[in-house]
């Protein structure tokens, strides 16, 4: 790592140094994520932390601080924030060390690592959210530019697709109806990434969770599908059946939800899945076009799987895997081997 050819890396090391007292350290990589926001590892003295270097013209510190102080609040695992100097984007946080859930999750592991998930989930879900914080709506607004995403930066940037008026309409009929049903559902707090790269496995309090700072008040099914139909590993579908409905039980004590029985919560789980698999696609290919990281590019297949399965399973949702089984699977071969 070159301190000279990076003018923000060598901005914070002077942090560290001149601002903090910190006189020998070590930096290396720890993370990054689809944001402009980088973080390091730091280590001295014995001493490790994590530094997030997120530049002040395009991301915002004081969500993910206040947000993670509520978290600590209610007993949940995230980072600490220990110094910050929020005119340069720089945090120095707690380290929740380096083995991410996607490493360690196996056949024999999952039912623990995300049964600790699933109760840290339900702890977040029934927590009161503090006054002082306001969580944006997923509302329909929100909803429906996510789904967007998929169109413009999937189909047509990514895939070079024109839609003629009847493909135009059969994509917002669904779309619409997927929106409805996240708009039908309870509303919690969201995290909205809480997923196997996101959640780290923890000698105690597991998980440490991070990546939250955008979180919003929505769909009560959208982290629960994020964890269970993650778009960086699939489990058999009778195995998520058996979560979802363990959670939905769960729930219904923890008084999350009123009574729901399991055939409308598991509609619930794979419309919203559907909605946030749409907009995960289009997510991967902005990133590739815009910000010029394509390592989220061999996530697609799986992702898009997800969706064709449950638009295949319900009759409303069936013209949507119709279409998309017409123009995207010989496309899809052809850009991805071009750019992989």
């Amino acid at each position: 790592m070159n301190l000279f050819s990076d003018p923000r890396l060598q901005q914070l090391a002077q942090w560290l140094h001149d601002d903090l007292r910190i006189t020998k350290f070590n930096l290396a990589p720890a993370s990054t994520d689809a944001s402009f926001r980088r973080y390091f590892r730091v280590t001295y003295g014995g001493t490790s932390r994590i530094v997030m270097d997120a530049p002040p013209e395009k991301e915002d510190c004081l969500p993910y601080i206040t947000i993670a102080q509520a978290l600590l609040h209610i007993g949940l695992n995230v980072p600490e924030i220990l110094e910050a100097r929020l005119d340069q984007g720089f945090l120095l946080l707690s380290d929740l060390g380096t083995q991410q859930y996607l490493g360690a999750l196996n056949e024999a592991s999952a039912d623990q690592l995300y049964g600790d998930a699933l109760e840290a989930l339900s702890r977040l879900q029934s927590a009161p959210k503090p006054e002082e914080i306001e969580l944006p709506l997923y509302d329909h607004a929100l909803l429906t530019r996510e789904v967007g995403i998929f169109r413009e930066w999937f189909l047509q940037r990514h895939l070079g697709l024109s839609l003629d008026d009847e493909q135009a309409h059969i994509l917002t009929t669904v779309f619409e109806r997927l929106i409805n049903s996240a708009l039908e559902q309870p509303r919690v707090w969201v995290h909205r990434d809480y997923h196997s790269r996101n959640l780290m496995v923890t000698a105690e309090r597991n998980p440490g969770i991070l990546d939250f700072q955008d979180a919003v008040e929505g769909p009560v099914t959208y982290d629960l599908v994020s964890l269970l139909r993650d778009c960086y590993i699939a489990w058999p579908n009778a195995r998520v059946t058996t979560w979802v409905d363990q959670y939905r039980l769960h729930a219904i004590e923890k008084g999350i939800l009123n009574s729901v029985n399991p055939a409308q919560f598991q509609r619930w789980f794979d419309w919203m899945g559907a909605q946030r698999h749409l907009k995960a696609i289009g997510i991967f290919a902005r990133l590739l076009h815009r910000d010029g990281k394509s390592g989220y590019l061999k996530d697609i297949p799986r992702t898009f799987n997800y969706v064709l399965q449950v638009c295949r399973e319900y009759p409303e949702l069936q013209p949507l895997a119709q279409l998309l089984e017409r123009m995207v699977p010989p496309r899809l071969d052809m850009v991805q081997g071009t750019v992989l």
